[in-house]
């Protein structure tokens, strides 16, 4: 990972985008991050809408939440409910 401060970048967006190989660049005001430019290989623009999405996020963070203090569903419970086992 590059960091990049932005009073320092002098090249055009092209530019680094058609240089930055596989790493992902911080963009930063002083010294703060603000932005990154990052490879999007693999990846569907849903994925990308999905990772950004404030009310997705939201959800999964319920979600994680909740199975720390209750606790999950076994695997093989889960493979039961769905006639898998």
């Amino acid at each position: 990972m590059k960091t990049l401060e932005l009073t320092q970048a002098t090249a055009t967006l092209v530019d680094y985008l058609q240089n930055m190989g596989p790493e992902t660049h911080i963009l930063s005001i002083d010294g703060q991050p603000v932005a990154a430019l990052m490879p999007l290989e693999n990846l569907g623009m849903e994925t990308i809408s999905l990772s950004t999405n404030p009310e997705f996020l939201g959800i999964l963070a319920e979600s994680r939440a909740s199975l720390k203090a209750e606790g999950g569903i076994p695997l093989a419970e889960v493979k039961r409910r769905l006639y898998l086992a």
